[in-house]
């Protein structure tokens, strides 16, 4: 029997299959999955916010490159190898006009973000549905390694 575990904003968690992860409510938060495809295990990441700065009693998890990080150490704690390892990526929007301000606004930092911190650990990004003006929910089945991303507005659902 699959178990469906819930990531909130600003955490990230680990499982094992048959467990599903799920996190509502993207808009320009971003979702990272990191699956390893031998163990059937991973994590993922609901991340706020780009580039960690250093606030005291502040969670880490909040941060795109420290939840990363993060996630990345505690996967190659449980077993996992870096060879192994593959991301997907899905939020990230663009989701109030005024968010813009010639930088790109939040959720295309935490787009950015993600891939340099992906990159500097040697994670490829195997798939991604990023961007955008519209909201989304995400499951990931650690048995599949399938990240299913339910978009707002009557969009079709896509299975990264």
């Amino acid at each position: 029997m699959t178990q469906r575990e819930r990531v909130s904003i600003s955490e990230f968690r680990l499982a094992t299959a048959p467990v599903v992860l799920v996190s509502y409510g993207l808009g320009s938060c971003l979702a990272i999955a990191l699956w390893d495809g031998q163990r059937q295990q991973g994590g993922l990441a609901h991340t706020l916010l780009p580039t960690l700065r250093a606030v005291p009693g502040e969670r880490q998890t909040k941060y795109v490159d420290a939840a990363i990080r993060l996630m990345f150490a505690a996967l190659l704690e449980k077993g996992s190898d870096t060879a192994n390892l593959c991301a997907k990526l899905a939020g990230g929007a663009n989701m109030f006009a005024l968010s813009q301000n010639g930088h790109g606004g939040i959720g295309a930092r935490n787009i950015a973000a993600a891939r340099v911190a992906l990159a500097d650990i040697g994670i490829d990004v195997a798939a991604e549905d990023v961007g955008g003006d519209f909201g989304r929910t995400v499951e990931f089945d650690l048995a599949s390694g399938a990240l299913t991303v339910r978009a707002a507005r009557g969009r079709e659902d896509r299975v990264l």
